[in-house]
C-alpha cells in the first residue's frame, strides 16, 4: 500500500509540474504578456509676432507646429516611456523628447534609466503656457538627460536622485560639438555638460489648502572640446506650490553657476545653449527667480469642459553688471474639449531670444536698449 501511495503521489507531483506549461487559465496566461499603448499628439499653431512686420501686416501666420508618438509599454515591474517629434526643419526636424526604462520595486519607488526628465525645480513643469517659462530657456525646466534616477513618492515627501553621463549623444565619434537639434536646452558649442548629479525633495502638507515646499541641487562637469579640461556648474533652487480649490500659486527662487575651462580666445562669462536647432548664448551666472497664479473654471459649452486661465512671469538677473535683466511674462488660458487642447497666450519678452530682439545674446549681454516685444499665440492639439 505504501509503494502504491508513493506512486501517486509521484504521479501527482510530476502532473503538477507539468501543468503551468499545458493547463495554465487563459487569465494567468494573460498576465504573463508584455501591453504596449500607443498615444500621441498633433499640433498647430495661429502666431502673430509684434516685432514681424510682414506677420503683422498679413494678420498673422497659422501653420503646423509639431507630430509625435508616444509608445508606453509594461511587463511585470518592467516598463517603457517614450516620446519621439516631429517639428519642421526650421524647429530642428525631428528628436526624441524623453525615452526611459523603469523598474518598479513597489508602490512608492521606482529606478528609471535613459533619456530621463531631470528632478530640478518645480516638477513636472514650473509654468502654466505653451511657451512654458523664463527657466525652460536656460535648461531648467522640463529637461531631460541621459542617466539614471531613483524615484520615491509618498503621501507626505517626494524625492527622486539622479545621476546624468551627459546630455542627449548623437554621434558618439569624439570631439564633436553638441548638435543643437533637440528638445529641452543644454549647454553646446566647445563645452559640454557631464557626470552630473542631482537631487530634488518635496514635502507635502496641509488639508483642504495643498501645499509642496521643495528644495533642489544640481552639479555637473563641462567638458571643454579645446583645452580638454573639465569645469564645473551647479544650480540650487527654492520652489513652492500651494493649491486652494481651482486655484494654484508657484513660486521660486534659481541661483545657477558655470565655470567652463574655455581657450585663451573664449570668454568665461558667457555659454551657448541650444535646442530646436537653433543655438545661443546665455550668461554663465544669474539669478532666476519665478512666480506663477492659476485657476480652473469648469463650463459646459458644447464640447467644452474646463478653461484654466494663468499668468506666469519670469526674471533672469544676469551676475556681470554689465548684462541687462532677460524678462518673460505670459497671460492666457487653456481650454480642455476631451482630447483637444487648445492654449491661448499672449508672451511679452524683454532681451527674450524667441520674443523678438537679438537672438543670439538677449540671455546672455542682453541690452539696454531692448524693447518689450509680444506674441500672440494660438496653439490647439489632439492628444490620444
Amino acid at each position: 500500500m505504501t509503494k502504491i501511495l508513493k506512486l501517486f503521489y509521484f504521479l501527482g507531483l510530476t502532473f503538477f509540474i507539468s501543468l503551468p506549461n499545458h493547463c495554465l487559465s487563459q487569465e494567468n496566461q494573460e498576465k504573463e504578456k508584455p501591453k504596449l499603448d500607443l498615444g500621441g499628439a498633433v499640433r498647430f499653431n495661429y502666431i502673430n509676432s509684434s516685432w514681424k512686420k510682414e506677420q503683422k501686416a498679413k494678420g498673422g501666420e497659422f501653420g503646423y507646429d509639431m507630430i509625435a508618438i508616444q509608445p508606453k509599454a509594461s511587463y511585470k515591474k518592467l516598463s517603457l516611456n517614450a516620446e519621439y517629434r516631429f517639428y519642421s526643419e526650421a524647429f530642428g526636424g525631428s528628436f526624441l523628447k524623453y525615452g526611459w526604462i523603469a523598474y518598479q520595486f513597489n508602490n512608492q519607488d521606482q529606478l528609471q534609466a535613459g533619456l530621463v526628465y531631470v528632478p530640478f525645480g518645480i516638477q513636472q513643469y514650473n509654468s502654466n503656457n505653451w511657451f512654458f517659462n523664463i527657466s525652460y530657456y536656460v535648461g531648467l525646466e522640463d529637461d531631460h538627460d541621459m542617466g539614471l534616477k531613483y524615484v520615491h513618492e509618498d503621501e507626505n515627501f517626494e524625492y527622486a536622485f539622479a545621476f546624468f553621463k551627459n546630455a542627449e549623444e548623437m554621434q558618439f565619434i569624439g570631439g564633436e560639438e553638441n548638435n543643437s537639434s533637440r528638445y529641452a536646452y543644454d549647454i553646446v558649442g566647445r563645452n559640454k555638460e557631464t557626470n552630473q548629479i542631482n537631487g530634488n525633495f518635496v514635502w507635502k502638507f496641509g488639508g483642504h489648502v495643498d501645499h509642496r515646499l521643495g528644495m533642489s541641487a544640481q552639479l555637473g562637469q563641462l567638458y571643454n572640446l579645446d583645452t580638454k579640461e573639465n569645469g564645473n556648474h551647479y544650480a540650487l533652487a527654492l520652489h513652492y506650490e500651494v493649491y486652494y480649490h481651482e486655484w494654484n500659486f508657484k513660486i521660486s527662487l534659481n541661483h545657477v553657476a558655470h565655470n567652463p575651462k574655455n581657450g585663451n580666445a573664449s570668454s568665461n562669462d558667457v555659454l551657448q545653449m541650444g535646442a530646436y536647432g537653433a543655438p545661443y548664448e546665455i550668461a554663465a551666472d544669474f539669478n532666476i527667480y519665478t512666480l506663477s497664479a492659476s485657476r480652473k473654471f469648469d463650463i459646459d459649452w458644447g464640447p467644452l469642459e474646463k478653461i484654466e486661465a494663468y499668468n506666469d512671469f519670469g526674471w533672469m538677473h544676469k551676475k556681470k553688471e554689465e548684462f541687462d535683466s532677460s524678462l518673460m511674462n505670459v497671460i492666457g488660458f487653456k481650454i480642455t474639449a476631451g482630447n483637444l487642447l487648445t492654449f491661448v497666450d499672449y508672451a511679452a519678452g524683454y532681451n527674450h531670444s524667441w520674443l523678438g530682439g537679438n537672438f543670439i545674446d538677449d540671455f546672455s549681454t542682453g541690452s539696454p536698449d531692448a524693447k518689450w516685444e509680444a506674441r500672440f499665440n494660438i496653439n490647439f492639439g489632439y492628444y490620444f
